[in-house]
């Protein structure tokens, strides 16, 4: 899973960027301070995969990751070249997904790109120049099909056709992502790498003394709660200052720290369940002696598809797999009670794996 880390300058994406990833990006109070993007991989946090090593004491735990790629700052025009626009739209073409900070906190000390804090205009000023940027891909697109009706291929005025269709969205200045397509239509979009096709979570950037207060009265938060609805995306409030404090800390103090605020999740942790729900992201696990290991794998997956994930010889030589519910494997205590139980299943090939599965994948090459 990857996920781009956008927004206007001086909104806290290096800032954040830094907490999640402990990476030190150059972060300052000036525009482009980040110009060739920033790549950091982090474990995604699994209590699962904590219990599960207390149990097998494997010689090593393995987790799910995430890689954060900081792009650097957007502005008006980027989609003509302004700033770095090309540069910034060619990096945001590479990941899943889009993790959009808006700034919600007033701070003298750290200028505005447009003088002034208004998350809804900060939105609407990144979503506009993506969506400049995605007509004029399918404006060409379109065009391309056209010069192709001659050759007499229907794929061709199928493609056409859909360009007028999605064309019609990004002129309505909504994103691409809202534009109601059949699987079929889909499949053709999606080789067109749309900007505003992407998923995104909008980050609620917030001052640090705001952290303990109900988000959703917070006024500046209030629109962007309000702006995301409208586009059926997910929002994370955050505070990047806090987050980065979170990160210095050694690993058993920082529960200790989030009580001292009534916080009961860090941002990082929301930020990346979000990703999950947005991306159809399930994980399953593995266990043993010399691993215990979280792999993640898209919701619907069959077993053959997920044991492909540790390796194509398990899909190709699928016979079944064995599984058991975390849940009820962490109630009994041990794998030898799950069987004593029954709670162990032999699933064949068409079994649609569960967040949570416990599996072994047997298989014959």
């Amino acid at each position: 899973m990857k996920l781009g880390i956008v927004g206007l300058p001086n909104v806290g994406k290096s800032t954040l960027f830094n907490a999640i990833t402990n990476a030190n990006a150059q972060a300052a109070n000036y525009p482009f301070c980040t110009i060739e993007p920033n790549t950091g991989i982090v474990p995604v946090p699994d209590t699962r995969v904590d219990w599960l090593t207390e149990l097998y004491h494997p010689k090593k735990s393995t987790y799910a990751t995430v890689e954060f790629v900081d792009i650097a700052g957007l502005v008006r025009g980027a989609s003509k070249g302004e700033g770095l626009g090309n540069r910034f739209l060619s990096h945001i073409r590479e990941v899943d997904a889009l993790v959009h900070v808006v700034r919600c906190f007033e701070d003298g000390n750290v200028v505005h790109v447009d003088g002034k804090v208004d998350p809804e205009r900060d939105m609407e000023t990144i979503s506009l120049e993506l969506i400049l940027a995605d007509m004029e891909t399918v404006q060409k697109r379109g065009e391309k099909a056209r010069k192709m009706f001659k050759t007499g291929e229907k794929k061709y005025e199928v493609e056409a056709e859909l360009a007028d269709k999605v064309l019609k969205t990004l002129e309505a200045e909504k994103p691409a992502r809202l534009c109601q397509l059949t699987a079929e239509e889909k499949e053709i979009t999606d080789s067109w790498f749309l900007l505003t096709d992407k998923p995104v979570i909008y980050a609620a950037n917030i001052a640090e003394d705001q952290v303990s207060e109900d988000p959703a009265a917070l006024p500046l938060v209030q629109k962007v709660l309000s702006k995301a609805k409208e586009e059926n995306a997910e929002v994370v409030v955050i505070s990047a200052q806090i987050e980065q404090e979170i990160a210095a800390l050694p690993e058993d103090e920082k529960q200790l720290f989030l009580d001292e605020l009534g916080i009961r999740h860090s941002g990082l942790d929301n930020l990346i369940h979000a990703s999950y729900r947005i991306l159809g992201l399930i994980s399953f696990l593995t266990v043993g002696e010399d691993e215990c290991r979280a792999w993640t794998i898209k919701k619907g997956f069959k077993a053959p598809q997920a044991a492909g994930k540790i390796h194509t010889d398990f899909e190709r030589g699928f016979i079944r797999a064995e599984i058991v519910a975390f849940d009820a494997l962490k109630e009994q205590g041990s794998m030898a009670r799950c069987r004593e139980k029954g709670l162990v299943r032999s699933e064949g090939k068409d079994y649609v794996m569960q967040d949570g599965d416990v599996t072994l994948f047997r298989f014959n090459v």
